[in-house]
């Protein structure tokens, strides 16, 4: 599997990553999911209680933003793809690989896509 995603995301281009998802996440679960997750510990996240933290970038209006850390274009999958595993798509980045299943980035996913 580690062999068959290196080889998907060599395929891609710079600032593009693979791994399609089906987009019919639930935001409503992915805003849940976030506070589950903890990730307002590290980023400024509107709409969540306590979602206020200073290490990663604040999140407003990350579904209109261009790039994700700057480097991976900006689009549904790719932010799922992110959210799953950060360290496979730009190795030695400051977001944690914490295990998110495909599911719960999905719906996390669609939570952040509501930010505009």
């Amino acid at each position: 599997m580690i062999l068959l995603l290196g080889s998907v995301l060599t395929a891609c281009g710079p600032g593009e990553a693979a791994g399609p998802v089906n987009f019919a996440g639930d935001a409503r679960h992915g805003a849940e999911l976030i506070g589950q997750y903890g990730c307002g510990g590290c980023h400024d996240i509107p709409g969540i209680a306590g979602a206020d933290g200073n290490v990663g970038p604040p999140l407003h209006r990350i579904g209109t933003r261009t790039y994700i850390a700057g480097f991976v274009r900006n689009s549904p999958e790719n932010m799922a793809f992110w959210i799953r595993d950060p360290q496979k798509v730009l190795p030695g980045n400051a977001m944690p690989s914490m295990g998110i299943p495909q599911n719960d980035a999905r719906d996390i996913t669609a939570y952040l896509y509501t930010l505009k």
